[in-house]
């Protein structure tokens, strides 16, 4: 069994075929699929696809980096009262800091991001945290708040042992491997053939990031079997007993 542990399957790229792509991944042996929210545009849409799929794809509930803006404010109350509606969320995410596209609300993120990891705390459920070229202040607010309560996975891991190292030092949290694992001068394979297994889990973020030799086509949850193969390859283990530890780690954090 494999789990995809983010897959954007709300997303309109999908909106004429998502059921074939879980179908298909299904029978891939795909059985399980985390949904990162972005913003309040993405919810109900988000929640049409779990409903549909209540044993196979599960929510999240936050505010993506990338959607905070001038009006943060007035948006976290809104997606504050959907965590507590009653209805089951696997983690708070996707949250975190992106200082790629604009740092006009850098400092907006900050504060977003440490208000959704107290959502977190409060609900003990983890929180799952987009780090692009934003790491180190990441890293840094997270070590502020974190307690027996925090928990969480840093998706998408492109960065050094030494990063890693300081994410495992938090204690219950892991890194998320994708499609980059699979690109050629990425560095992550290298990476990862240092890491333990036992922290590390299988994604795929699509519709990005597709893994080759998909690379620049939309991504699907059909391609987790070819980055777990990259991991097995890397790591020098067999297929299945990656599937087996990240489908068991993926267990320990979501529950």
């Amino acid at each position: 069994m494999f789990i995809d542990t983010h897959t954007h399957l709300f997303s309109d790229q999908f909106k004429d075929d998502v059921d074939q792509v879980i179908e298909k991944a299904l029978g891939l042996g795909v059985e399980k699929f985390y949904l990162p929210n972005i913003d309040l545009a993405s919810i109900n849409r988000m929640y049409e696809i779990s409903d549909r799929y209540p044993e196979n794809c599960f929510p999240m509930m936050g505010l993506h980096p990338c959607s905070v803006k001038e009006d943060y404010q007035e948006v976290l109350p809104k997606l504050k009262a959907e965590l507590d509606s009653g209805r089951s969320f696997s983690a708070v995410g996707e949250i975190g800091l992106d200082y790629h596209w604009d740092l006009t609300f850098k400092e907006q993120q900050k504060e977003a991001l440490r208000i959704q990891i107290e959502w977190a705390k409060e609900k003990k459920i983890p929180i799952v945290l987009h780090t692009r070229n934003s790491f180190d202040d990441t890293l840094e607010i997270v070590q502020e708040l974190n307690d027996e309560n925090l928990s969480g996975i840093f998706h998408c891991f492109t960065g050094t042992v030494e990063e890693a190292e300081k994410v495992f030092e938090l204690e219950n949290f892991y890194l998320g491997i994708g499609g980059v694992i699979t690109f050629k001068n990425s560095g992550v394979d290298k990476i990862v053939a240092q890491l333990p297994i036992e922290k590390l889990l299988l994604e795929t973020d699509s519709p990005y990031l597709a893994p080759t030799p998909f690379r620049g086509k939309r991504n699907e949850s059909t391609y987790i079997p070819n980055i777990a193969q990259k991991v097995a390859d890397t790591m020098n283990l067999t297929l299945e007993q990656v599937a087996k530890h990240t489908s068991d780690n993926a267990k320990k954090i979501f529950g």
